[in-house]
């Protein structure tokens, strides 16, 4: 999935050693250009990553993620990982055609044509029609 937002904020870096070695986790905040605006944590994680993405506060950015839940102790919990982070043109914001900034599902959908009207067909006096013709197809 993909959002695209404002990073509003740049967390505490994590880091640890476990049985892989060590690692490096990072979270950040953005909120969407929505008439409602949306937010979302996503955590970056690899230290390779962190630095090669280089999140800034104020950047404008498109995410890519993953959804992942877990359960502990009976709760469960929500996991948003991005797997890649692109900077994006602020002055473009909104400018992309057939993106909506924020949506999380891909490109707006098209917008249905206009119906196409009959030709113009005259009148039938109402003294023919009778009680059997009053379907309105």
């Amino acid at each position: 999935m993909e959002i695209q937002g404002k990073v509003i904020a740049v967390l505490e870096a994590r880091s640890g050693v476990s049985a892989r070695g060590e690692w490096k986790s990072q979270d950040y905040v953005i909120e969407t250009h929505d008439a409602y605006p949306r937010k979302m944590v996503f955590g970056v994680f690899g230290a390779d990553r962190i630095s090669r993405f280089n999140i800034q506060l104020g950047q404008e950015v498109n995410v890519s993620f993953d959804i992942d839940a877990h359960e502990y102790n009976g709760r469960w919990f929500n996991n948003i990982r991005a797997f890649d982070v692109r900077q994006v043109d602020p002055a473009s914001v909104g400018m992309q055609p057939g993106v909506v900034p924020g949506a999380a599902f891909g490109p707006a959908p098209a917008q249905p044509a206009a119906p196409v009207q009959p030709a113009a067909q005259p009148a039938a006096p109402a003294a023919e029609q009778s009680s059997e013709d009053d379907l309105p197809f």
